[in-house]
C-alpha cells in the first residue's frame, strides 16, 4: 500500500500509467480531503466537550443536556470518520505497486525482454514427446484418476513419479538452506484475510483464491508460501543487524486460476494444486535491488544444478504482478511444446508489502519499512515436466540428473515406470 502523500503527486499518476493502471487522483483527493475535514471536526468537538465539562461544575440539568448533545454529535462524527477511513483504505489497497524506472515499458501481451540463456537447447534424433505422453506412457503420471478424485486440473504421481517429486523438494531445500543461507520453515497452508491482504493477494485476486468458512472462521488456502513467509514478520520491527532475512518453505499451493480458463490445461503446467519451494528475502529498502539479483542467482543455480536449459527475461511494466515493482522470469525449454515456459518469477516488491504488513527496520533515525523479495526456487510440477522432456530418450525412458540421484536412489526411469 502506498503512502497517501506519494499517490497524490503527478509522478505517481505517471508511474502507475506505465503499468497500465489509471489512478483516479480526483477521487483519491476527495477521499483524503473528507477524512481530513472529519478529523478536524472531531478534534474541535472533543475540545468543546472538555471545555464544557470544566466550565460547568457542578453541572445543572441544562449543562447535562448540552453534554449529552455534544457526545451524541461526537458519536455520529466518529461513525462518519470510520466509514471515510475505510473507503480510503479500500481505495489504497486496490492500487498496485509502482514500477521502477528501469523496467522496460510495454503491455502484458508484448514479449518480455530476454537477458540471457544458459546451457544448450537439447537436440534429439527423434520427435520429442511432451511430459504428459512420457508420464502417462510410463504410468508415473495419472491425470484420469486425479480427475476421478478431484475433477479437472489435478494430478496424481505414482511410483517413480512420486519419488521424483519428493526428491526434487529435498534437493531444492538442501541447496537453499545449506548453500544459500535460507532458514527452512514449516508453515500453515491456511491463512487469514489479513495475511492475504498484507502480501497483496486481497482484494485484487479474490476470484483466484480457494477459501473456507468453518467454526465461524474465514480462512484461505495459500496460493504461494510467500504469503505465510512474509506474514511471519507482520507487525514486527526488525534489527538492521539481522538483515537480510532469508526464509524458505516447501508447501502445497492452491489457485483457482479464474482468469485462465482453457489455457495450459494439459498436464501439470497449470493445476489447481501444486507443490513449490518458495524463497523470500527481507532487507532494508536501499538494499532491495542488490538482494533481487542475489535471489535471482539462487533460483538460477537450482536450474543449473539440474542441467536444465533456460533463459532469463525481464517482464515489461504492463505484465508486472500486483505487488511487484520489478520482475525477472526464468523460462525453461520444453522440447515437447517447442517453447519456453515460465518456471520461476523473481520479484522485487520494494516496501509495498512491508507497508501493508507493518514490517519495519530499526535504524539509527526513524524506523523504516522493510523491503520484501520473493521467487520460486522451484515449483515441483513444472520442474518435473522440464526434466522429463529435456532428459527423455527415444525408447521413452528418462535420465535423472546427477544432482538428483542421491535423493532418488535411481538414475533412470524406464519406459514401464520401473527404475534402475
Amino acid at each position: 500500500m502506498h503512502p497517501l502523500r506519494d499517490l497524490l503527486s503527478p509522478e505517481a499518476v505517471t508511474a502507475l500509467a506505465r503499468r497500465g493502471y489509471r489512478l483516479d487522483a480526483d477521487s483519491l483527493a476527495e477521499l483524503a480531503a473528507l477524512r481530513s475535514r472529519l478529523v478536524a471536526e472531531r478534534d474541535a468537538l472533543h475540545a468543546a466537550i472538555r471545555i464544557t465539562t470544566r466550565r460547568h461544575r457542578p453541572a445543572t440539568q441544562e449543562d447535562a443536556a448540552e453534554g449529552r448533545d455534544l457526545r451524541q454529535r461526537a458519536g455520529d462524527l466518529a461513525a462518519q470518520l470510520r466509514e471515510a477511513e475505510q473507503r480510503l483504505r479500500d481505495f489504497l489497497l486496490a492500487v498496485p505497486n509502482t514500477p521502477l524506472e528501469c523496467v522496460p515499458p510495454g503491455r502484458a501481451d508484448e514479449a518480455a525482454v530476454e537477458l540471457r540463456q544458459w546451457g544448450a537447447r537439447p537436440e534429439f534424433g527423434f520427435a520429442p514427446r511432451d511430459h504428459v505422453a512420457l508420464g502417462a506412457g510410463s504410468g508415473i503420471l495419472d491425470l484420469e484418476r486425479a480427475g476421478r478424485v478431484s475433477g479437472a486440473r489435478f494430478a496424481v504421481l505414482r511410483g517413480a513419479g512420486a519419488r521424483l517429486e519428493r526428491a526434487l523438494a529435498s534437493f531444492l531445500l538442501d541447496l537453499h538452506t545449506r548453500e544459500h543461507g535460507y532458514v527452512e520453515m514449516s508453515v500453515p497452508h491456511l491463512v487469514t484475510r489479513e495475511s492475504m491482504t498484507a502480501t497483496g493477494q486481497l482484494p485484487k485476486f479474490a476470484d483466484d483464491l480457494f477459501g473456507t468458512r468453518a467454526a465461524e472462521r474465514e480462512l484461505f488456502l495459500i496460493p504461494t508460501a510467500e504469503v505465510p513467509l512474509v506474514n511471519l514478520f507482520r507487525g514486527e520491527t526488525l534489527s538492521s543487524a539481522a538483515l537480510p532475512l532469508a526464509v524458505t518453505a516447501h508447501t502445497a499451493c492452491f489457485r483457482s486460476e479464474a482468469g485462465s480458463y482453457g489455457r495450459d490445461t494439459r498436464g501439470v503446467i497449470r493445476l489447481h494444486e501444486f507443490a513449490k519451494v518458495e524463497l523470500v528475502r527481507l532487507c532494508a529498502a536501499q538494499d532491495a535491488r542488490h538482494e533481487h539479483e542475489v535471489l535471482l542467482g539462487h533460483a538460477e543455480e537450482a536450474l543449473r544444478r539440474l542441467g536444465l536449459h533456460y533463459r532469463v527475461v525481464e517482464l515489461r511494466t504492463g505484465d508486472l504482478g500486483f505487488s511487484a515493482r520489478r520482475t525477472y522470469d526464468l523460462e525453461v525449454w520444453l522440447p515437447g511444446q517447442q517453447r519456453y515456459r515460465e518456471i520461476s518469477s523473481v520479484s522485487d516488491c520494494g516496501t509495498f508489502q512491508g507497508r501493508r504488513a507493518g514490517i519495519k527496520v530499526k535504524t539509527a533515525g526513524a524506523n523504516e519499512f522493510a523491503a520484501t523479495l520473493n521467487g520460486s526456487g522451484l515449483p515441483i510440477g513444472r520442474t518435473m515436466a522440464a526434466l522429463l522432456e529435456q532428459f527423455q530418450r527415444e525408447d521413452g525412458s528418462v535420465a535423472v540428473p546427477a544432482a538428483l540421484v542421491p535423493h532418488t536412489g535411481f538414475e533412470v526411469i524406464a519406459p514401464d515406470g520401473g527404475v534402475r
